[in-house]
């Protein structure tokens, strides 16, 4: 019995001296398997850049290039692989890693409608036109969009919605600001008078249109994921934005969306009043019942935009058509004008035609293409005898 005792002692001893490693491994490791803790970062995420506000829709590390490939009559060509381009990001090559149509994504429309005095005549065909496009592009639950007016403010008629009925009553709404005669009481010579009262209200004259395209970009697409392109209906002039033409542009690249113009070359009419200022529909700088939502942007634009338009009409139209075409050019789109043979219905089937015939190439950048700051977009195909459309570069880092 004793010694029956003793060796079931000793059988004990050995089988808790040779689990005694395994149960200190176990003890060593474990908290690197409990949930609650922080994983290290592996060497890829460590020598990854942290940035604030990527021009990155999918991946943190990739990034995706939308393009557009015409052949010399302007037709699209839409048969192109992955092996017909090569890229070259600040003059150093680069893999292409992604290649697809990526119809299945969902489509982010923004309409940005310059209701200025000078645009007046084109407006009842804008609203017309862009009824039926929208209703041609919006063809998935997921597919959005949204409107702006702008003129001597901007204005959000209808945030992003896929509902058709909402997009077209915000349509419906689009209309040049009144202009009161400065000898009635809907005008007011107060710069600090942002009351809403019919006695008070005023808008001031000019056209921001950079700041459309800033707070569209900046506050709207850069929060979407998908297809993105934003068009603007205007001259392309500019009186009075806070913000101005490099930045706007800056803030749509950032947010990774192309922007199409269509361009009319409006008059400004005559005004017999000397008052630089004029009734609205509200007062000061915002979206409808004071802002974007609830009061406005917020730390942004208070109080209106001030100032009026001090710029001869022929050189805000030349300046104007210029604005439009720096937009489009860096950041992939296109420009447009509307003439007697070209109106802005057959406008917006040719942008609904290259919507749908884009491809997209997608690359993790090198880790100098990946640092922070602006970096230039060099793509070319290897066919002779076409024209790529994509954008001219992408930010990373702070803004």
């Amino acid at each position: 019995m004793t010694a029956h005792s003793s060796s079931r002692r000793l059988l004990l001893a050995a089988l808790v001296l040779t689990s005694a490693p395994f149960l200190r491994a176990q003890q060593k490791t474990a908290p690197a398997a409990t949930p609650a803790s922080t994983p290290a970062a592996t060497p890829e995420q460590a020598a990854t850049p942290a940035t604030t506000a990527p021009t990155i829709a999918v991946d943190a590390r990739l990034v995706n290039l939308p393009v557009v490939v015409r052949d010399k009559k302007g037709a699209l060509v839409q048969n192109l692989t992955k092996d017909d381009f090569t890229l070259q990001v600040d003059s150093k090559p680069q893999t292409i890693r992604y290649f697809d149509k990526d119809t299945n994504l969902p489509l982010i429309l923004g309409l940005l409608v310059d209701t200025s005095m000078s645009q007046r005549s084109v407006i009842d065909e804008e609203r017309s036109a862009s009824s039926v496009f929208l209703d041609q592009m919006l063809t998935t639950p997921k597919d959005q969009a949204f409107v702006i007016q702008f003129a001597g403010e901007t204005e959000l008629l209808q945030d992003l919605t896929s509902s058709r009925p909402k997009l077209q009553a915000a349509l419906k709404e689009i209309d040049t600001p009144p202009d009161y005669p400065s000898n009635t009481p809907s005008s007011t010579t107060d710069p600090n008078d942002t009351s809403n009262s019919s006695a008070n209200r005023r808008a001031h004259r000019g056209t921001v249109l950079y700041d459309a395209l800033f707070l569209a970009s900046d506050e709207i697409m850069s929060k979407q994921k998908g297809r993105k392109a934003l068009i603007i209906l205007s001259d392309g002039g500019d009186n009075g934005s806070r913000e101005n033409l490099v930045r706007s542009i800056e803030a749509a690249q950032r947010a990774d969306t192309i922007v199409y113009a269509i361009y009319f070359k409006g008059d400004e009419p005559p005004h017999t009043n000397n008052n630089p200022q004029r009734g609205n529909r509200g007062g000061g700088m915002g979206y409808p019942g004071g802002g974007y939502p609830g009061g406005g942007y917020p730390g942004r634009y208070p109080g209106g935009n001030g100032g009026g338009s001090n710029y001869p009409p022929e050189q805000r139209r030349t300046d104007g058509k210029k604005n439009l075409e720096r937009m489009v050019q860096e950041t992939g789109g296109r420009l447009f004008e509307i003439k007697k043979n070209q109106d802005v219905a057959q406008i917006y089937t040719q942008i609904a035609e290259e919507l749908r015939a884009q491809y997209r190439l997608g690359y993790t950048p090198s880790q100098e293409a990946a640092a922070a700051g602006y970096h230039q977009i060099d793509l070319t195909t290897h066919q002779k005898g076409l024209v790529i459309q994509t954008r001219d570069g992408y930010y990373t880092g702070s803004k």
